[in-house]
């Protein structure tokens, strides 16, 4: 309502300056003249107004640097040809606009197509000082969904800010609105780690505007702003890690380093292990550690659902984790694990 009322002071503004001119310049019988006039002029400046309101701040500013860049490069050639006494004024007159006219369309177009990489010279995450340093960690949806950042976030072991892009909060709302019951109960988690993020003293959340409209796929995206703003990404998606490895950006894989704070398990260890299911081999049971380890305890299949005591025989480390392998110790004749 404020921007109506506003375009409405406008218009009477526009009437009384036009009613004004033409009264005191032109023809004081006329100053109705004036007045439509005027309020025509505010009318076409407000529909302009109207149909610029999907141009974007930083796509304007590069447009304009563009433009001057430009501009300046014309003057540059035209000074030049003041240095041929010889050459014919009209010729030169012609040639300047021209030159001024064809670099002018070149530095608007190419800072156009190239402001995404304008961010040192017009920096749209933040206006900071240049000796500031602070550290961009992006979020993708699949870490968001996954929930760990917070007790992550809550240790301080991440410094600088976590940005969220607003590509990944529209999919997150996507997600959220589906009709699939699991993918919506995905969503609104999401959702609701970003609330919990943001209520994390000392942890700086910003949502990031910038869009790639020429860019479908959102990991795509993702990288694209990780250069952009020189940011690492944090994620647990597999596939992103390695698009992301390939474009040279910086990738923090939360499931790498849950890997990496599992407590190392040598052969030769005791541990009492559940066995919750049978194995895929012959006679061989299955059970977890509290970190979702797996372990395989062979000739142990018939006891499902009990606890046995076993000793590691081995650890294979795989791309989806470690997995431990174990046998039982030897049992005694009254059928227990013998200490």
């Amino acid at each position: 309502m404020t921007l109506f009322f506003l375009r409405i002071l406008f218009l009477i503004a526009g009437g009384l300056v036009g009613y004004q001119s033409f009264f005191v310049l032109w023809a004081p019988d006329k100053g109705y003249l004036g007045l439509i006039a005027g309020v025509a002029g505010a009318l076409l400046i407000i529909l302009s107004e109207r149909v610029s309101k999907n141009i974007s701040l930083r796509g304007l500013s590069s447009a304009v640097f563009g433009l001057v860049l430009g501009l300046l490069v014309a003057w540059l050639i035209r000074s030049l040809f003041d240095l041929i006494p010889s050459l014919d004024q009209n010729i030169k007159y012609i040639s300047g606009l021209v030159i001024t006219v064809i670099l002018s369309y070149l530095g608007i177009v190419l800072s156009m197509r190239g402001r995404d990489e304008f961010n040192i010279i017009i920096p749209y995450v933040r206006f900071s000082r240049q000796d500031e340093q602070d550290e961009f960690l992006i979020l993708d949806t699949s870490v968001i969904i996954d929930g760990r950042i917070v007790d992550i976030a809550r240790t301080r072991f991440l410094s600088g800010s976590f940005i969220i892009p607003h590509f990944v909060l529209r999919e997150l709302q996507h997600i959220a609105d589906s009709h699939d019951p699991l993918k919506r109960a995905r969503g609104k988690r999401g959702l609701d780690i970003l609330n919990k993020l943001k209520k994390i003293p000392n942890v700086r959340i910003k949502i990031h505007q910038q869009d790639f409209p020429d860019i479908a796929e959102v990991d795509h995206k993702l990288v694209k702003l990780a250069k952009v703003l020189e940011a690492k990404v944090l994620t647990n998606d597999y596939n992103l890690n390695k698009v992301a490895a390939i474009q040279g950006v910086t990738v923090l894989n939360i499931n790498e380093l849950a890997n990496t704070l599992k407590p190392v398990v040598l052969p030769g260890e005791e541990m009492d292990i559940k066995i919750v299911k049978e194995g895929t081999e012959h006679n061989q049971g299955v059970g977890y550690l509290d970190d979702g380890t797996m372990i395989v305890v062979d000739n142990s299949r018939h006891l499902l659902g009990k606890n046995v005591r076993a000793t590691v025989t081995s650890v294979l480390q795989t791309t989806a984790g470690k997995m431990i392998f174990a046998r039982m110790e030897q049992q005694g004749r009254n059928g227990k694990n013998r200490r």
